[in-house]
């Protein structure tokens, strides 16, 4: 079976990383290998948990690169080093500009927390998100993956999950929720799905 070699790109704890990684040794991503983790901040925990399992991982520090073009020359660097087919940004606080997400058509994808198209765009990300939700005083919210394209959180859906509000919720609590019944199933079933659709047209 042809399998896509799959980047995962991080900046902090790497809980939908370690979805992934579940997902992966429970067999629900045949057509997927990870080959690379590429963590924007040094240090942090998704670092560890790439290597409890023994993806390779490196660290492209932002904050050491003069400007967004070095920092994402280095990245393809590493991906193109990497042979790598699918880009999966999981809790990555990095933009991507247009000339980079080109490169790769309808082969990054990116778990938004809401129910795109609410919520989302430039400026919505983390907890903002679902303070946002709450100050609106929706009942249903929930997570996307969707293809990232040039666009912030613009490009085509695969799949959504809706999460009920409730009526003590925190930003925090809603936070863990969205993760817990949405995110962490959603993006590895779209994962596959998108993996599985390039390995039958190779």
């Amino acid at each position: 079976m042809l399998k896509q070699r799959v980047a995962v790109l991080v900046s902090g704890g790497g809980t939908n990383l370690q979805a992934l990684l579940d997902a992966a040794a429970a067999g629900q991503l045949p057509h997927a290998e990870f080959a690379l983790v590429i963590s924007s901040k040094a240090g942090v925990p998704a670092l560890e948990r790439a290597a409890r399992r023994h993806v390779p991982a490196i660290t492209v520090a932002r904050r050491e690169c003069v400007d967004q073009a070095e920092f994402e020359a280095r990245v393809l660097a590493a991906l193109e080093e990497a042979k790598i087919d699918v880009i999966v940004l999981a809790g990555f606080l990095s933009i991507l500009s247009a000339d980079f997400v080109r490169r790769y058509p309808e082969r990054i994808l990116n778990v938004h927390p809401s129910l795109i198209p609410s919520f989302c765009g430039d400026g919505y990300y983390g907890l903002r998100v679902h303070q946002a939700a709450l100050a609106r005083g929706v009942k249903v919210t929930g997570a996307t993956v969707h293809y990232v394209n040039e666009i912030t959180d613009g490009g085509r859906i695969i799949c959504q999950k809706a999460v009920a509000v409730q009526d003590d919720d925190t930003p925090e609590s809603l936070q863990r929720r969205v993760m817990e019944e949405a995110e962490w199933q959603l993006l590895p079933q779209a994962l596959e799905q998108v993996c599985e659709k390039l390995s039958q047209e190779a």
